[in-house]
């Protein structure tokens, strides 16, 4: 044995020639495979010539390979057709042309909403931001503009949302409703024809709105400055109007009193949520001084519930609260939520104009119908 333990000389063998272990002392050498003898390729037969049968004549390529026109691409077309700012395409050859025109031509069928009895002036007013005031307003008063109502718009938010959703120049320097209520400047003066709407006018708003609010502290009769602007206007140029709806910042500030003490309606967009439901209170209780101290012909005539999310229980529990606390004076429409209704004012348009078929121009024109409605002339209401 070695000093590691392992023995000096090889073990036994077993007679098989394999040592100790089992294991063989030479393995043996695995055998090559043998070469498989090459395959020459075989020659692929011929294709047999084919002649045309004499009973079915070939047919000519551009009817073998005519494509069909699919889905999307009709509705691409179909959207196409009913886009004003588009021209309409030759599509006299298509399954399509016929369907897109009958839908186009009932988008652009309007049928007069009633005219009031005596001229409406509506205060649209929330203090909470953010409820779809000045979106309910623009949308609601194109709408009427398009069903045959004169409508003026009075934008009396500094931000002057409702001037550019109506598409009116309201840059520093524009005449505008401060001057009105600072200056004394006559409506006639400031009005502007809201763009690409027949029968719509807006008195607009600047930043300079902004200061106003201390600027009518010390003012005489601070309240009643709207209210004695657009009584002149309303007895002048403006006597054949038949709404003026006034958009309110998100405050109850002299702004939004000079509103209410000019507007004869009181409407309140609600929006689908808890949050929203916690600032009613609170103006409810300032239209009450209101009736009390300065207009006792102030009426709450309207509420809209808006950004209404059909996916939620949240927002059906919210309507249907408002719906049992309010009773009749909420309408029936409810203004969803909607991708079109945040575009449109980027192109300086309402939903009303920028997307006609949409779902949230649907609900704003049949909450203008119930408006309209609603203050209709008996015979017209019949």
């Amino acid at each position: 044995m070695s000093g590691l333990g392992w023995p000096q000389s090889a073990p036994a063998t077993e007679p098989d020639g394999r040592s100790g272990l089992g294991w063989p002392l030479h393995p043996e050498p695995e055998p090559e495979p043998e070469p498989e003898p090459e395959s020459e390729p075989e020659s692929e037969p011929e294709p047999e010539p084919t002649t045309p049968s004499p009973t079915q004549p070939e047919q000519p390529p551009e009817l073998v390979a005519a494509p069909l026109v699919g889905q999307d691409e009709a509705g691409r077309r179909i959207r196409g057709l009913l886009r004003d700012d588009q021209a309409p395409r030759d599509l006299e050859s298509d399954a399509v042309a016929p369907i897109a025109a009958a839908v186009r031509s009932r988008t652009r069928e309007r049928v007069p909403f009633p005219r009031p009895a005596t001229r409406r002036t509506l205060c649209v007013a929330n203090q909470k931001g953010g409820v779809g005031k000045t979106t309910s307003t623009v949308n609601i008063a194109v709408a009427l503009a398009q069903h045959g109502a004169k409508v003026l718009v009075v934008d009396l938010d500094p931000q002057g949302n409702a001037s550019t959703g109506l598409a009116v120049e309201h840059h520093s320097g524009v005449p505008n409703v401060y001057d009105v209520l600072i200056e004394g400047t006559a409506v006639a003066e400031v009005v502007q024809p809201a763009g690409g709407v027949a029968g719509c006018w807006c008195v607009p708003a600047t930043i300079d709105l902004a200061g106003a609010e201390i600027e009518l502290v010390p003012a005489v009769a601070r309240e009643w400055r709207l209210a004695r602007a657009l009584e002149a206007y309303t007895a002048g140029p403006g006597s054949d109007l038949d709404y003026v709806l006034i958009d309110c910042p998100p405050s109850l500030g002299l702004l939004t009193l000079n509103a209410m003490v000019a507007a004869r309606e009181l409407l309140i967009p609600i929006q689908c949520e808890y949050y929203a439901l916690e600032g009613v209170g609170q103006l409810l209780r300032t239209v009450d001084m209101v009736k009390m101290h300065l207009n006792p012909g102030l009426s709450l005539s309207t509420i809209l519930l808006t950004m209404h999310d059909a996916r939620t229980r949240l927002a059906d529990q919210v309507a249907a609260e408002v719906r049992t606390h309010f009773g009749g004076v909420v309408l029936d429409a409810v203004i969803p939520r909607s991708v079109r209704v945040s575009e449109a004012p980027s192109y300086g348009k309402s939903v009303v104009t920028y997307d006609p078929g949409s779902r949230g121009s649907r609900a704003y024109i049949e909450a203008a119908r119930q408006i309209a409605e609603r203050g209709a002339r008996p015979e017209e209401a019949q």
